[in-house]
């Protein structure tokens, strides 16, 4: 299953420390050697100040050499330069942390900056020692006090360059300590930033006065699809939050134009929230919704074959595109395989397999009036005894009871629907047409008169 694995194509838009979890993964999961993983971890963490991580993996991969001197060099400087870096920003701490300050400090950033100056001496200049030191302290390993200085720090500043990159530093800090909810409103406050409109602001994300503004926009949207993954996999509402930002126009035209392999965490999403039980979790979307994301999603999965497919979105497509059942169960067996040895889905491979059951036994049960229980039972991977206790809790927990009835001795199932009216067909038909229009208005706007006459 090496060749589904994402690893090598994620990695290129996280920062280094995000990449240590995902190799891990790797190593349990026994898809590539052992060793080629460890020298990747040896080569990742020698960018880092972790040099006693750093030197136990090189002793593991090379037990017969000695280490290099320059890790003695590196931790020498490490230690002067720590030193150093903690003097400079506890000047600003001791002031900030005094109750008559916190009390004085006001929303607006450059009357705080003023009062500072003019009360203590502080300047912007000294203020930036705690992104230096929450920079710092990062590179080594200590995410919990990066995370805190890095928040001081974004509360005083107006360097909007800077505050950028203490957001994105911030969010790798609380993913990397498992704070989800905090995580999870860093990720929402950086998405707002990279989301307005104003030039001044797209133009910085990237750090490059080359790139256009709506290119850096498009790069720095990019790399928040990949980072958000560590979210929204392990906060508890996180798929909820995945599809409700992954689904908007802007984050899927970024999919479809810089990363259409994220469309495997969209489309495995969806399926494990498209579940026929009732939700009973607080905030999650309604049945309608979901099922609204999963036709326009199919639709999406299409459309872009011709960039990435997998066995995850080859389910989808042969269940309602080519509604090749056969097809569908073999693309299932590997989307099981894969699924479990994706880094952000193995823990959902059971949720997973049950909700895409289902939906192969919704999608048969609508297009055939008849259906032979043990031949369903195959097509779901399932013996004739699982396969019977399968159709009957289908049967009982959704509105199929009234309409579908089990022959026991027969070993059928007869369905029996009405006929339904064609104003419904036409409301299906045009549901959601004036956002689409909407959608398409905004992204007509944002071409240049030039480009448009061309």
């Amino acid at each position: 299953m090496a060749e589904h694995d994402l690893s090598k194509t994620i990695i290129p838009y996280l920062d280094r420390h995000l990449v240590f979890p995902l190799l891990a993964h790797l190593v349990e999961t026994n898809l590539f050697p052992e060793e080629q993983v460890q020298i990747a971890q040896y080569e990742l963490a020698k960018g880092t100040n972790m040099f006693d991580y750093a030197a136990s993996l090189f002793s593991q991969i090379y037990p017969d050499q000695e280490l290099p001197a320059e890790f003695n060099t590196k931790r020498e400087n490490l230690v002067s330069t720590n030193e150093r870096l903690q003097q400079e920003a506890q000047v600003v701490l001791d002031v900030i942390e005094n109750p008559e300050v916190a009390q004085s400090l006001r929303q607006d950033k450059n009357q705080n900056l003023q009062y500072l100056k003019d009360n203590y001496n502080l300047t912007l200049e000294q203020i930036t020692a705690l992104y230096n030191f929450g920079k710092f302290q990062y590179s080594y390993g200590n995410y919990s006090g990066a995370a805190d200085y890095l928040y001081h720090f974004r509360v005083l500043s107006t360097d909007a360059e800077l505050n950028l990159s203490a957001h994105w530093g911030k969010l790798a800090s609380d993913i990397l300590t498992g704070k989800w909810d905090v995580a999870l409103e860093e990720l929402n406050t950086l998405r707002d930033v990279i989301d307005s409109r104003s030039s001044a602001s797209t133009s910085s994300l990237a750090g490059d006065g080359t790139l256009s503004p709506s290119l850096s926009q498009l790069m720095s949207r990019t790399w928040l699809l990949h980072w958000s993954l560590f979210v929204y996999f392990n906060h508890p509402q996180g798929r909820t939050f995945l599809i409700e930002t992954f689904m908007t126009p802007a984050y899927l035209n970024t999919i479809q134009t810089s990363c259409p392999w994220i469309l495997r965490y969209l489309v495995c999403t969806i399926i494990i929230c498209s579940t026929r039980k009732p939700q009973q979790q607080p905030g999650s979307l309604s049945p309608q919704r979901v099922k609204a994301a999963l036709r326009e999603l199919t639709k999406i999965v299409v459309t872009e074959e011709y960039q990435y497919s997998d066995p995850i979105t080859r389910f989808l497509k042969e269940l309602y595109v080519e509604f090749d059942f056969d097809r569908a169960r073999e693309e299932l067996t590997l989307a099981e395989k894969v699924v479990g040895n994706d880094f952000f889905l193995s823990e959902f491979r059971e949720d997973f397999m049950e909700c895409a059951r289902g939906l192969i036994s919704e999608a048969y049960c609508r297009i055939y009036g008849k259906i032979d229980i043990a031949d369903l039972s195959e097509r779901l991977n399932l013996s004739p005894d699982e396969g019977e206790k399968w159709i009957v809790n289908l049967i009982r927990e959704t509105r199929m009871g009234a309409d579908a009835k089990i022959d026991l001795e027969k070993n059928q199932i007869t369905i029996s629907r009405p006929a339904q009216p064609v104003y419904q067909t036409v409301i299906e038909k045009t549901r959601g047409l004036g956002l689409r229009m909407q959608a398409l208005g905004v992204g007509l706007r944002g071409i240049p008169a030039a480009a448009s006459s061309n």
